[in-house]
């Protein structure tokens, strides 16, 4: 009798461990970290109306009666940003976006790509 208590403790402590370990991966899958902006430039169809994260430093800000546009570089790449509310930040700033891919096209080894913001964050 006390073998299977032993052995039923065992079994209730590797499933609390097993849970919590699905709980984990469950909680920073749901976190969805930054995209490269490589990645998103090397594939854009895949990615097409999908929202989407990316985290740099902007390059170039222009804005406007609360409308904005400005580049977003990472170590990657360099990937335009439309703010349809908000204006666009200062050049040099690091900011996190998150936002909506629209692919306009893809030429040769070029693409025009423009992410559409929804939110920006610090990262």
């Amino acid at each position: 009798m006390a073998t299977l208590i032993r052995a039923l403790r065992r079994v209730q402590r590797s499933a609390q461990g097993w849970q919590f370990a699905a709980i984990t991966v469950l909680l920073l899958r749901g976190c969805g970290g930054a995209t490269p902006i490589k990645t998103l430039l090397d594939d854009p169809a895949r990615f097409e109306g999908k929202t989407v994260r990316i985290e740099g430093e902007v390059q170039q800000a222009m804005g406007a009666l609360g409308i904005g546009a400005y580049e977003v570089k990472d170590a990657t790449g360099t990937m335009p940003v439309v703010s349809e509310a908000g204006g666009a930040p200062r050049a040099g700033a690091h900011v996190g976006v998150e936002g909506t891919l629209r692919a306009a096209f893809t030429l040769g080894t070029q693409s025009l790509v423009v992410l559409v913001e929804k939110r920006r964050y610090t990262p």
